[in-house]
């Protein structure tokens, strides 16, 4: 028999599930306001700084080039120390909560009858 409703809502109402919730935010917000700005930075020089962007640094890779694929490896560094923190500081807190959900007696199963 799985948890109740009421059972749902009173773990998302407990302080250990506001911190999970709290501390998920707490990354997630700064990080993808940081990102959105770096790539509109890219974006609106590309569009209005064009001789900046047309810079050649060596050979033929120019600022444009470079800007370009720091994205790439700023979207590979992001999802890299995100699984980084989440195995870190989100999955305990959520298995926590989860057995705190599991090992209550509203949420208890009867196994014998498997």
């Amino acid at each position: 028999m799985p948890a109740s409703a009421e059972r749902y809502l009173e773990v998302q109402r407990s302080e250990e599930f506001a911190q999970l919730r709290r501390k998920l935010r707490n990354f997630i917000f700064p990080t993808t306001i940081a990102f959105i700005v770096w790539y509109s930075l890219y974006v609106l020089l590309s569009a209005y700084a064009r001789d900046f962007m047309s810079i050649k640094l060596i050979g033929n890779i120019n600022v444009a080039l470079v800007f370009g694929i720091l994205q790439f490896v700023s979207t590979f560094a992001i999802a890299w120390y995100y699984a980084r923190f989440a195995a870190k500081e989100i999955d305990p807190r959520a298995d926590a909560v989860y057995q705190e959900l599991e090992n209550t007696p509203s949420a208890a199963v009867d196994r014998s009858a498997d």
